[in-house]
């Protein structure tokens, strides 16, 4: 015998409640519909389902077991409709996120944290790529949010982009290094000292290249190269190498001291950090309030990354 689960609902609500008038109110029914559906499914089954004369009403054992059904699609049917509130206020759901390396590591992952402390249950995936990986996998769906520098956003791309952060790179440098002690830096004197070559694809190895043109040279004593945030910055503090840097990063290890950026210009396209999307996405509240999340945040951090530049890169 196949049961309709809203009668077994009903059922389950009049029983915890207590009576016919106060289960109908628990689920916003009338007095008369849910009575009307326990006397049907009474006819049904040819068994009462509560003991006939008892106040408060008492289910009969059948009535019983079909109420503690009828409970479990109650509360699934509850964590349902809160789960849907939940998404529309954007509460819950599933963020999928893709970014340049250097700059999620070294700024966005915190602000994920960060997001994460008022927002526990949105889930964000977050993965690597550079401009081209990352238009890629916004139109094919993969991801729902590109956070990357951009200098030019083709027309007719179908992308929206909404800058966060002016991007800069800056040639970076253990705080002890030898170059910090000369009383004036030239563009030259970096042709002394070995690099280490940001990865294949990135911006900032297009910007080491700019750079050696800059210095009228064809190569670099490169030492190190392909490796992680992680083992670049070690590498960098425990040698006298040199690298290309957003100068977002640097900032996020101020409080170490252990690295900062020399006073020389690094020549590169006019270029901004910010958000990339598809312009005609489908929706999602808990994108949206990532996204808003993550431009906050950044608003709050302008004017101290500018303050640092000021102070650290003072002959740019």
């Amino acid at each position: 015998m196949k049961l309709d689960e809203r009668h077994l609902i009903q059922l389950a609500a009049v029983v915890q409640a207590g009576g016919v008038t106060e289960g109908a109110a628990m689920l916003g029914l009338s007095q008369p519909a849910v009575s009307r559906t326990l006397a049907m499914l009474e006819r049904r089954l040819g068994e009462p389902l509560f003991v006939k004369g008892r106040r408060p009403l008492q289910p009969t054992p059948l009535g019983r077991s079909l109420a503690e059904h009828g409970q479990t699609m109650l509360l699934a049917s509850r964590r349902a409709s809160e789960l849907v509130d939940s998404f529309h206020h954007g509460r819950s759901g599933l963020v999928r996120v893709g970014g340049t390396p250097f700059f999620i590591d070294a700024l966005v992952s915190g602000i994920i944290a960060d997001f994460h402390n008022a927002n526990p249950d949105i889930r964000v995936d977050q993965s690597y790529g550079y401009v081209s990986e990352l238009q890629a996998a916004l139109h094919a769906g993969r991801i729902d949010l590109a956070i990357c520098p951009v200098d030019i956003l083709d027309e007719g791309s179908g992308l929206t982009f909404e800058e966060i952060l002016p991007g800069r790179n800056v040639v970076a440098c253990r705080a002890t290094h030898p170059l910090l002690l000369r009383r004036k830096i030239r563009k030259s004197d970096l042709l002394e000292f070995p690099w280490i070559a940001p990865p294949p694809g990135s911006p900032l190895l297009a910007d080491l290249r700019s750079l050696l043109l800059s210095l009228g040279a064809t190569e670099i004593k490169v030492r190190y190269t392909g490796g992680s945030l992680t083992s670049t910055m070690i590498y960098l503090k425990g040698t006298d190498a040199l690298t290309v840097l957003p100068h977002g990063v640097v900032f996020a290890f101020r409080a170490e001291k252990a690295i900062t950026a020399l006073p020389i210009g690094v020549p590169h396209p006019e270029r901004a950090l910010g958000l990339m999307r598809l312009a005609d996405a489908p929706r999602s509240p808990a994108v949206d309030a990532f996204a808003q999340h993550v431009g906050t945040s950044f608003q709050g951090l302008r004017h101290l990354i500018k303050r640092h530049e000021q102070a650290v890169i003072w002959g740019a």
